[in-house]
């Protein structure tokens, strides 16, 4: 199938210990059956398990596995920066270590590929066996990203295939606090859709906690958008037009002799107004902590070994 041009499988892996060894091994199984010419990247994202003795031996024990270890946990996105700015390939398909992203269809991304298309989406036919409010919270964090970047990645994944061309453009942005779905769409290129069925783990729980999850949905709407702060100016705007309104209302009730006495309004503007405020500083305030991260220049992670 190859027509001698090297694919760079790139992994990114936490705590994994228990089944990356097997998992790897399915991969470059299906790569060697498919005549692939290959080379299989692993990020280390600082796992305190025995993650790393595990990618040490596959190191060995097969010659197209190179192991990087990270300095410390920096998250899955500064994983996926280190492996992706390591690919020596033509090409670079991004996949998760727990094989949900299943290694079957890495020949139809590489046939994709081979026909032209800069970039191969994976897109997830079905969220698998996720809960009702894991699907209804991930369905509308897409819609909230559509409606802030404009790009719809309903169904989107790290499931990604891209090809030199787009690694050296992504490798070229400088940014710290990434998003990899999000900034891979924002390139453009040539692209094509290959829808897939996510698998269930082999092994493991998932280490994406809500918490966690979270955290990633605010780390990407902020990374990737700025129309949150057009949020606090509107939302100034209408504050606005409601006080103005108000103020005739009870202007109208003073000279007719209706006005009520009491202090349930001002306490309810109180706490109205004051929930905006703290709302709109709080979206500023994650804005000017990302400028703060931007400023200072460190690196998006520290490589601590190779194998």
């Amino acid at each position: 199938m190859s027509e001698g041009k090297l694919l760079s499988i790139v992994i990114p892996v936490y705590n994994e210990g228990n089944a990356i060894y097997n998992n790897i091994k399915t991969v470059i199984g299906v790569l060697c059956e498919n005549e692939i010419e290959h080379e299989v990247i692993l990020v280390d994202d600082g796992s305190k398990d025995n993650t790393w003795e595990q990618l040490c031996f596959l190191s060995k024990d097969f010659e197209a596995v190179r192991a990087l270890r990270l300095s410390r946990n920096f998250g899955k996105e500064a994983a996926l920066c280190a492996g992706i700015e390591a690919v020596k390939g033509d090409a670079c398909l991004i996949m998760d270590s727990d094989l949900q992203h299943p290694p079957r269809y890495i020949p139809e991304f590489y046939r994709l590929w081979q026909q032209g298309a800069d970039v191969v989406d994976g897109v997830k036919k079905s969220r698998g066996k996720e809960s009702a409010f894991s699907k209804v919270t991930a369905k509308l964090f897409y819609k909230l990203m559509h409606g802030f970047s404009g790009f719809d990645m309903h169904g989107a994944s790290d499931f990604k295939l891209m090809s030199r061309k787009v690694i050296e453009a992504y490798n070229s942005l400088d940014e710290k606090n990434t998003f990899f779905r999000g900034m891979s769409a924002w390139l453009g290129f040539n692209r094509v859709e290959l829808e897939f069925e996510v698998d269930e783990r082999r092994d493991g729980k998932t280490k994406w906690s809500p918490l966690k999850l979270a955290k990633l949905a605010l780390n990407a709407v902020t990374s990737f958008s700025s129309l949150p702060l057009y949020f606090v100016v509107w939302l100034g705007v209408a504050f606005l037009i409601a006080a103005l309104a108000l103020g005739i209302q009870t202007l109208v009730m003073y000279f007719t002799h209706q006005a009520v006495s009491g202090f349930t309004t001002v306490i309810l503007l109180l706490l109205l107004t004051g929930s905006a405020l703290m709302i709109s500083l709080g979206i500023i305030g994650v804005y000017i902590s990302k400028i703060y991260d931007e400023v200072k220049g460190r690196p998006r992670y520290i490589i601590s070994e190779k194998r």
